[in-house]
């Protein structure tokens, strides 16, 4: 009787052999690049139902092939308890994300755009105005533009919307660029207070492909590009 000679995974991978239309539908059954532990234990015993019973596969080839499952084996029991470690982290974060919701949050910076002798920026007030001036300036502290807040802001509070022309007290147009946003005022209990852009309440948190974001004024921050946090 004629036997067919298949050692190792040669033959599986043989167009025309009987082993490999077997081997093609194990193969299936992973994606397209790799190969996980079920595939490979078919593979396996594909190939020790096709041997030569006259010359079977050597021992050392078992040992080889049985080491080989059991790194896949360790691998694949790794990977899903990075996965279930990665969850967990995500849970962590979303967690303490929301117990900033209240308190004050800061980008860290004061400084506005001027874009094409334009920009709008936000600046909070803790208490409502009264009497009080807003200061634009330059990078060099120079005092460019002056906001009269009560004649454009009395009696409001919270974080209030500004725009800003580009132009200076005597209505020169500036260069675009970076500029400092400060306002001291006098509230309505007639107390002294400071205030400037970039200090806003964190209202909400918002959750976005992996990333968790932060909403100061009207924008949302990336939580990352948030450098404090504190109790108003």
């Amino acid at each position: 009787m004629a036997t067919t000679s298949t050692k190792g995974y040669e033959s599986l991978i043989t167009p025309g052999t009987a082993s490999s239309t077997t081997t093609t539908a194990a193969a299936k059954t992973g994606s397209s690049d790799t190969l996980g532990k079920d595939d490979f234990l078919k593979l396996l015993l594909t190939e020790l139902q096709h041997q030569d019973p006259t010359s079977p596969m050597d021992s050392d080839k078992i040992l080889t092939q049985t080491s080989q499952l059991a790194t896949l084996e360790s691998a694949t029991k790794t990977n899903t308890a990075l996965d279930n470690l990665s969850t967990q982290l995500k849970e962590s974060v979303s967690a303490n994300a929301t117990s900033v919701i209240g308190k004050m949050g800061s980008i860290g910076s004061d400084a506005i755009t001027l874009s094409s002798g334009k920009s709008t920026y936000e600046v909070y007030f803790p208490t409502a105005i009264k009497t009080g001036t807003l200061t634009i300036a330059d990078k060099n502290g120079a005092t460019v533009k002056t906001v009269d807040l009560s004649s454009v802001a009395a009696g409001k509070s919270g974080v209030l919307s500004f725009d800003w022309d580009g132009t200076d007290n005597s209505g020169t147009l500036q260069k675009d660029g970076a500029y400092r946003v400060t306002a001291t005022y006098v509230d309505a209990a007639g107390a002294s207070k400071t205030t400037a852009f970039g200090v806003y309440p964190v209202e909400s948190i918002r959750y976005d492909s992996g990333s968790t974001y932060v909403k100061l004024g009207s924008q949302y921050y990336a939580m990352s590009d948030v450098v404090e946090f504190y109790d108003k």
